[in-house]
C-alpha cells in the first residue's frame, strides 16, 4: 500500500493537472469513506489515480461518483453525489460505459440479453468489495451465473457434463456476458450471448478444434444447425453429451425419409429402409459412419 500512496504523492509533486471546478480530489474521500479507502489500493480502477497520468475528474473515485466539492461541503448524503445504490439500470450501465466503452468485448452490451432485463454491471461486479481475484466479480463466477440460470446449475450436476464445477473451465469460455455479435442462435432464434471462436464459429471449436474442418464433405447438421443438434452443452444423462440416450434415435430426428430429407444421398431410398433400424447392427451408426462431423473421403462419413 505505502508503494501506492507514494506514487500518487509523487505525482502530484511532479505537477499532476489540476482538478476541475467542482472536484476534490480522492484523497478527501478517505475521511469518511475509510473502509473503501484502505482496500481501494488492490482495485483495479486505483491504476489509473496512481499512475497521475489522467486528469483527477477521470481517476479514482471521482471517476464513478461525480465531483465531490458538493457532496463535503453539504456533509454527506446521496443527493449531493452520484450514489449508484439509487440509479437506474441505464444510468449505472452509462457510467460504467464512459470509460469501457471502448472494450470490445462490451460493445454489443446494450443490446445484450442482459441488459435487456436490467441486469446490469453492479449486479455482477463489486467494485469496493470484491471476494474474487479477476474483474471484481461479486462471487466465484460459476456460482454468480447460476444465481440466475437455476437450470444451468442443474445440467452441471448430470452425470456427463463440461467440468465448470471442477474449476476446469468457466461460463465465459463459452458465452460473453456482456453481449456478443452472434445474438441468435440457429435452432430457435433465441439471444443466449454465445461467444464466437474465430469471429465466426462455435465456441465448442476452441477445444474440439478436431472438428473444425473445412471438410470435404460437411455434415450439415454441424455445419449449418450447429453442435445442439446433438449435444447438450451443459450436461446430459447420455454419454457425449448427446440428446437422446441412443445413438441412432439422435440420427432418425432427421434422416427418416420425410419429404425429400434424410435420404441416402445420391439413391432415393430412405435410410429407414436400407436399415432395418430393430436390427442392432445398425443401432451404433458412428460404428460405420466414423467421421460424423466431417469427412475428406467419403460422402457418408465413413472411415
Amino acid at each position: 500500500m505505502v508503494r501506492w500512496v507514494l506514487l500518487f504523492v509523487a505525482a502530484a509533486a511532479n505537477g499532476a493537472p489540476a482538478a476541475p471546478a467542482g472536484y476534490a480530489g480522492s484523497d478527501a474521500c478517505k475521511t469518511c469513506h475509510a473502509d473503501v479507502w484502505s482496500r481501494f489500493y488492490k482495485n483495479p480502477h486505483y491504476k489509473s489515480l496512481a499512475s497521475g497520468k489522467e486528469l483527477p475528474a477521470r481517476a479514482g473515485c471521482e471517476s464513478c461518483h461525480g465531483p465531490g466539492q458538493a457532496h463535503i461541503a453539504a456533509g454527506g448524503g446521496k443527493a449531493t453525489i452520484r450514489a449508484f445504490s439509487v440509479l437506474d439500470a441505464r444510468q449505472t450501465l452509462e457510467a460504467c460505459l464512459a470509460c469501457h466503452a471502448n472494450d470490445l468485448s462490451r460493445a454489443n452490451i446494450r443490446r445484450s440479453r442482459h441488459s435487456q432485463v436490467d441486469v446490469i454491471c453492479t449486479n455482477c461486479h463489486s467494485i469496493h468489495r470484491s471476494p474474487a481475484p479477476k474483474f471484481l466479480l461479486a462471487a466465484a463466477q460459476n456460482e454468480l451465473c447460476y444465481s440466475c440460470h437455476l437450470p444451468v446449475r442443474a445440467q452441471f450436476s448430470m452425470p456427463f457434463k463440461h467440468r465448470v464445477n471442477e474449476g476446469f473451465m468457466q461460463c465465459t469460455d463459452c458465452h460473453n456476458p456482456h453481449g456478443t455479435f452472434a445474438a441468435t442462435w440457429r435452432m430457435g432464434l433465441r439471444p443466449r450471448m454465445v461467444d464466437q471462436a474465430l469471429s465466426n464459429e462455435e465456441p465448442c471449436l476452441k477445444c474440439h478444434s478436431d472438428k473444425r474442418g473445412p471438410f470435404v464433405f460437411e455434415h450439415a447438421a454441424v455445419r449449418v444447425d450447429g453442435c445442439e443438434t446433438c449435444h447438450s452443452p451443459h450436461g446430459s444423462m447420455n454419454a457425449k453429451l448427446l440428446r437422446r440416450p441412443v445413438v441412432f434415435t439422435v440420427c432418425l430426428e432427421c434422416h427418416n425419409g420425410a419429404g425429400t430429407f434424410g435420404r441416402r444421398g445420391r439413391g432415393e431410398q430412405p435410410l429407414v429402409n436400407s436399415h432395418n433400424m430393430l436390427d442392432p447392427r445398425f443401432q451404433q451408426c458412428t460404428t460405420c459412419h466414423v467421421r460424423i462431423h466431417g469427412s475428406n473421403s467419403d460422402e457418408f462419413f465413413r472411415r
